[in-house]
């Protein structure tokens, strides 16, 4: 996110004549740095770039969360999106996942997946693919990507919906089965692979996905001038083939549209989360 917060941030201030100070507040998986923009003044003078995360599943999966987003922020616009992959080890026969799903079945709680850690989007995403498939799969958390992938090529873990550039080089190389994206539409940098929605399981999307926020109370005519240098910035070549290095698809909207992605993604989360009964350590 750090990458994408500094590009749009230079383009930013291109395009508004103001400079854009990048102040990257870590902690809590993002929730420091979105109370302090809940909670600034609303005037357009102070940002978060948000996530699928700070923005939606922390709802659900932190109950003394000190904001809402809904009620914290005016939405000013989706910014990128990255499809996760689901791929499979490379000692395991499935190649379809049609075929995942029959050995899931046929196996209750013999396989098992990876995730970042829990409560991230490759656990979340995990856990709604059991909850659409009827499958019995066991959930094993790692400290971060790296190692969850790590394990993953060396047969340790079954499978894992990673982030696309985080596994793309694998897949590319062999060592790792895509059996399918995430996204509704499939990834360009690998058009061969079908989304989950060809591959047998209708209405499953789950995209990591960016956008920008101000204060809620900022003033509409503030918001729509920040939404309309936001699509000015991503519309331009340069910065959309630096994002794509980068693994990010450029994805725009409107505030009002943002609003009501944002709502159907809480929402969408929420009742995963309850269902599944998922948590953060």
């Amino acid at each position: 996110m750090d990458v994408l917060a500094r590009v749009l941030g230079q383009r930013l201030s291109d395009t508004l004549g103001q400079p854009f100070i990048v102040d990257d507040r870590p902690g809590a998986s993002g929730t420091v740095g979105s109370e302090f923009v809940a909670r600034a003044a609303p005037d357009g003078y102070t940002l978060v770039m948000g996530n699928n995360a700070t923005h939606a599943t922390n709802e659900s999966l932190y109950p003394n969360l000190h904001y809402a987003t809904l009620r914290d922020f005016a939405p000013i616009g989706l910014a990128a999106t990255v499809t996760n992959i689901l791929v499979v080890a490379p000692n395991l026969p499935m190649h379809s996942v049609a075929e995942l799903i029959a050995y899931a079945k046929a196996r209750p709680g013999n396989l098992n997946y990876a995730s970042s850690g829990s409560g991230s989007a490759a656990h979340l995403t995990g856990e709604m693919f059991k909850l659409m498939t009827g499958t019995d799969i066991v959930h094993i958390p790692y400290k971060g990507a790296a190692p969850a992938t790590t394990d993953l090529l060396a047969g340790q873990v079954g499978l894992m919906f990673a982030s696309a550039p985080s596994v793309f080089q694998y897949v590319k190389a062999g060592r790792l089965h895509a059996l399918a994206v995430t996204s509704a539409a499939r990834w360009q940098s690998l058009p061969d692979v079908p989304t989950m929605a060809e591959a047998g399981v209708p209405g499953f999307t789950s995209e990591v996905w960016f956008g920008l926020f101000a204060p809620a109370g900022t003033p509409r005519d503030i918001v729509g001038r920040l939404n309309a240098a936001l699509l000015k910035t991503t519309a331009g070549a340069d910065v959309r083939a630096k994002l794509a290095e980068e693994g990010f698809d450029v994805t725009t909207d409107t505030p009002e549209e943002f609003r009501a992605f944002i709502a159907a993604e809480i929402t969408k989360w929420a009742d995963v989360i309850k269902r599944s009964g998922a948590h953060v350590d």
